[in-house]
């Protein structure tokens, strides 16, 4: 059993809420839906939520000099879990702070959402890549930071969700790795799809998202484990919606 896995069932024990298991992150509203410099469409994003997505850069990106993460995945353990604005702000937040590119990758074919969040066309995607030819920066787009970059879905068919387990994508991950200095993926709900857990196979490992009065216990569990038995490491874990400080025990320990 892994220390990660070990440390996530204890920390899970110690929080008040037992059948529930986390907190918020709200995004701010965007500037424009015209814009490729607009913000991820949201309310209520505060000081507070911005100090907690730093935090996480800094402990997932940033705090790992030996180690650094390039390619992380972020999956929710169930649908509404807020995975997709949360990889999204993690991806802004991320650009803010280092001199190297970022790109943020729609690895959700199930309910894209990411070029809706940034006001950007969502025509040509890492499904196209997946389909055609090209260099992958080809399909990108650049954002605000002149650094962030978005690799929206793309064009989406019944038979797309099968392109995230091809051969295709290993060697398109290789060129976004060549391309840029970090991805940050986001991925459909662990306990709906196995879609996180193959694309958690071709990185560095994931990032798991749980909300708050709404993830049960052993719904978060049941996802670390199929990472687990896939040889996919957790790297953190993001309460979303809080409503009550995270315990600090629980940052140091994930």
């Amino acid at each position: 059993m892994s220390k990660t896995f070990q440390l996530m069932q204890s920390g899970l024990a110690e929080i008040e809420r037992p059948s529930s298991l986390a907190e918020e992150y709200s995004l701010s509203d965007a500037s424009s839906p015209d814009s490729a410099s607009a913000r991820p469409a949201s309310t209520d994003f505060d000081a507070t939520s911005q100090e907690e997505c730093l935090r996480l850069v800094q402990r997932i990106f940033l705090g790992q000099a030996a180690h650094p993460g390039r390619a992380i995945v972020f999956a929710g353990v169930d649908r509404g879990d807020g995975c997709s604005r949360i990889c999204a702000e993690s991806a802004r937040t991320l650009a803010a702070n280092v001199v190297g590119s970022v790109c943020l990758v729609e690895g959700n074919f199930r309910t894209a959402s990411l070029a809706k969040f940034f006001g950007v066309s969502n025509h040509r995607g890492l499904s196209d890549s997946l389909r055609g030819n090209g260099t992958i920066r080809s399909y990108a787009i650049q954002l605000q930071p002149a650094n962030l970059w978005l690799l929206a879905a793309g064009a989406i068919l019944p038979e797309s969700p099968n392109l995230l387990n091809s051969d295709a994508l290993k060697l398109r991950l290789q060129e976004l790795r060549k391309e840029f200095d970090y991805l940050l993926i986001d991925a459909p709900a662990l306990n709906l799809y196995g879609d996180a857990v193959s694309l958690g196979q071709n990185t560095d490992g994931v990032v798991l998202v749980l909300k708050a009065e709404s993830t049960r216990r052993e719904s978060a569990l049941k996802s670390l484990t199929s990472l687990r038995d896939a040889h996919v490491e957790v790297l953190g874990a993001v309460l979303n919606r809080r409503t009550l400080p995270i315990p600090e025990f629980v940052y140091r320990r994930l």
